[in-house]
């Protein structure tokens, strides 16, 4: 039998390994590069055909097998396997097998195969069919910089020790569906020209496809990885990982999506980094469970992406990264911290999620935001608000297709969707700091602004509070259930109580700072309650508003470096009497203890005892003429005997209350009466015009 063979194309520089050396020309000096056989000078493609037949025929089970640089046909590859085949004749089993810079002619059958030593085709050449379906490597296997020209063929093979397909080129479809790999698979550098399978694969070490290219369609659906590494890789078709699982590291680190992309349903138990990927295609992981630290900072989401129904049980970071298309953010469940600090958001965007804390220190809004939250602490500081956004609580779980809900029990630990655990706080949103955003086109509504930091923002008397939004109150006693002062319900900001907090002689129940919370004082904190009060006019909430400006008087009684002093006075003055007229029992109180008081210092030196006594002196002439007389009254005077009775406390009280509204008192008084007249005349109606402010002011909150 004579066999034909293609010496190696391109074979100018000799091998590393004696070669047969067949056919040399002027133009190929090396000539054919084949191992020579064991014996022989040339290789088995060369072999006079009894030699070959002879050396096939000392061939068994398990032989050790070099044929680097050889071409085969496909029957000579036949052959050699029929040689190797075992007594059932079904499978080839190799030992030691080197065909590394062969070059197979025709299809390379090697299903079933069995290779109990390693097992060397790097730099091999494939021109038809590589077929190793169900094939068995027990040794490593290399495939280093091996060109398949055809369809590549890996299905159920089985991979025991490494395999190192580094640089290979697979110029049309690959499948390797179902193969497991038991130790390290390396496919760094591999071009996919065609169609590359991965389905159901299990990579049980680490694999690494970085800087792969898959020209066409990428399959990785329900694969299994232990530690897998696609950094810098390249997939210009479209990738499926859709129920994929990542039992450790997985890391896609500067990876280029060019098409849609599939992770729906995948789990990450170990870190899953995305660090500077572009996906230039929609990107969906809908139903993904995160189960340690997401990380996607930097990333740039070009088209449209989707993380319906994820599950993120540690922190998951968006840090940089960049939506340039209108985005629908969740509902997803995060038990740890969202971050999007510095992300960018070129459209609109819905963001919808279940968190402990959503971090977004200079996150940008380029158009419309919407924030519907449950659960989380959102931190904005010093966020660029283009347009729009809105912060909203979400009462209820969030609502998903087909009738059901988010499941929240990663956050909650609760043993129902939405039911919080001990220890866990309720649905209720809260805002951390607002420090550095201009809130003219912020909307607040339904969350917790009790632990805010405002000090620092601008806009904010055109900020809208909307619903239910919870300020901090002051403390109801200072000094416990039994004693110390007591303070009247007001909305107050954080920074209030930081900084009556640690004043020296504070009263107890006011917040202290936390770390980072800043030394904002009365000075910084009355242009905040200024504009607060301002925007609660704006919107129609006079309650918020009143408390707003109390607050913000209150400061400026207190601030002694931009309040003069005849100011602070008056502001003391004003808040003793009536609480800045916003506090009706008190103005009421010194009504009537200004009563009070001129009814006692009325009865005690203010009304006469007697009635004055009026006396006449004249003469009457002797001729009977006309009588001149004088007539002298005596002034009233310091009443004598007792002055407390019934009869004096009555027209005492009268003439007091008479001084409230203006009337006279319709007898005369002592001058020291004529004094406290003319007090009580000024400092009453004063009083009442106060205390009906005040009730006014309680009326409207």
């Amino acid at each position: 039998m004579t066999m034909q063979c293609t010496e190696l194309p391109g074979a100018s520089a000799p091998p590393a390994w004696p070669h047969c050396g067949h056919r040399t020309t002027v133009e190929e000096p090396v000539g054919c590069t084949g191992i020579p056989v064991t014996g022989h000078a040339a290789c088995l493609a060369h072999l006079a055909d009894a030699d070959r037949d002879a050396y096939l025929a000392g061939l068994t089970p398990g032989s050790d097998i070099d044929h680097r640089g050889t071409t085969f046909t496909e029957p000579l590859l036949t052959a050699l396997l029929d040689a190797l085949r075992d007594p059932s004749g079904s499978i080839p089993c190799l030992g030691t097998a080197a065909f590394g810079s062969a070059v197979f002619e025709g299809d390379a059958d090697f299903d079933r195969a069995d290779f109990a030593g390693d097992a060397r085709f790097d730099r091999a050449v494939f021109e038809g069919e590589a077929r190793f379906r169900e094939a068995f490597f027990h040794r490593g296997v290399h495939f280093a910089s091996a060109e398949f020209t055809d369809t590549a063929r890996f299905d159920m093979a089985f991979f025991e020790d490494d395999a190192d397909f580094t640089s290979a080129i697979f110029r049309s479809g690959t499948a390797f569906d179902h193969a497991c790999f038991q130790d390290m698979a390396g496919f760094e550098a591999v071009v996919f020209e065609g169609d590359a399978q991965f389905a159901w694969a299990s990579f049980r070490s680490i694999t690494t496809f970085e800087s792969a290219a898959f020209r066409s369609g990428a399959g990785f659906g329900r694969a299994a990885f232990c530690d897998a590494q696609f950094d810098s890789a390249t997939f210009e078709g479209g990738a499926r990982f859709d129920g994929a699982t990542f039992e450790d590291l997985a890391r896609f680190t500067a990876t280029a999506f060019n098409s849609d992309v599939d992770f729906g349903s995948a789990l990450f138990k170990g870190l899953a980094g995305f660090l500077s990927v572009a996906f230039e295609g929609g990107a969906r992981f809908d139903g993904a469970t995160f189960k340690d630290l997401a990380l996607f900072g930097g990333t740039a989401f070009n088209g449209e992406a989707g993380f319906g129904s994820v599950t993120f049980e540690g922190d998951v970071r968006f840090d940089g990264a960049g939506f340039e298309r209108p985005a629908d953010l969740g509902p997803f469940v995060c038990a740890g911290r969202v971050g999007l600090s510095g992300a960018r958001f070129g459209g609109p965007v819905t963001m919808s999620f279940a968190a402990r804390r959503v971090e977004c220190d200079r996150t940008r809004w380029s158009s419309t935001a919407v924030m519907r939250l449950r659960h989380a602490t959102v931190d904005l500081s010093h966020a660029d608000l283009g347009h729009s956004l809105t912060v909203a609580a979400q009462a209820e779980p969030f609502a998903l297709p087909g009738g059901r809900t988010l499941d929240e029990r990663a956050l909650t630990g609760g043993p129902g969707a939405g039911a919080p655990a001990a220890g866990v706080p309720g649905a209720r949103v809260r805002v951390a700091s607002l420090r550095g955003v201009d809130t003219a086109q912020l909307v607040l509504a339904d969350v917790d602004l009790s632990r805010c930091l405002f000090t620092g923002a601008v806009g904010l008397d055109r900020i809208r509070l909307e619903g239910a939004c919870v300020f901090a109150s002051t403390p109801y006693r200072s000094g416990g259930p039994r004693g110390g002062a007591r303070f009247t319900p007001r909305r107050t900001l954080a920074e209030e109580h930081h900084w009556r907090a640690r004043r020296p002689g504070s009263a107890r129940g006011w917040n202290r700072a936390v770390l980072g919370a800043g030394q904002a004082g009365p000075a910084q904190l009355a242009p905040v309650y200024r504009a607060l009060r301002t925007a609660c006019e704006a919107g129609r909430i006079p309650a918020g508003a009143a408390d707003f400006s109390y607050g913000e008087m209150e400061m400026r009684r207190h601030d002694r470096t931009g309040t003069a002093r005849a100011e602070r006075g008056l502001l003391h003055g004003y808040w003793l009497v009536s609480g800045f007229g916003l506090r009706a029992s008190r103005a009421l109180g010194w009504l009537l203890a200004t009563v009070l008081t001129t009814v006692v210092l009325l009865m005690w030196a203010g009304i006469p005892q007697d009635a004055p006594k009026r006396e006449a002196t004249g003469s009457v002439p002797a001729d009977g003429g006309a009588s001149t007389f004088t007539m002298e009254e005596d002034g009233p005077g310091k009443p004598s005997g007792e002055s407390f009775t019934g009869e004096r406390f009555e027209t005492s009280l009268d003439i007091a209350l008479g001084f409230v509204v203006f009337r006279s008192p319709g007898r005369e008084l002592t001058a020291v009466g004529g004094c406290i007249e003319t007090v009580s005349r000024v400092s009453a109606p004063l009083l009442l015009g106060l205390a009906a402010l005040a009730v006014r002011n309680r009326v409207k909150r």
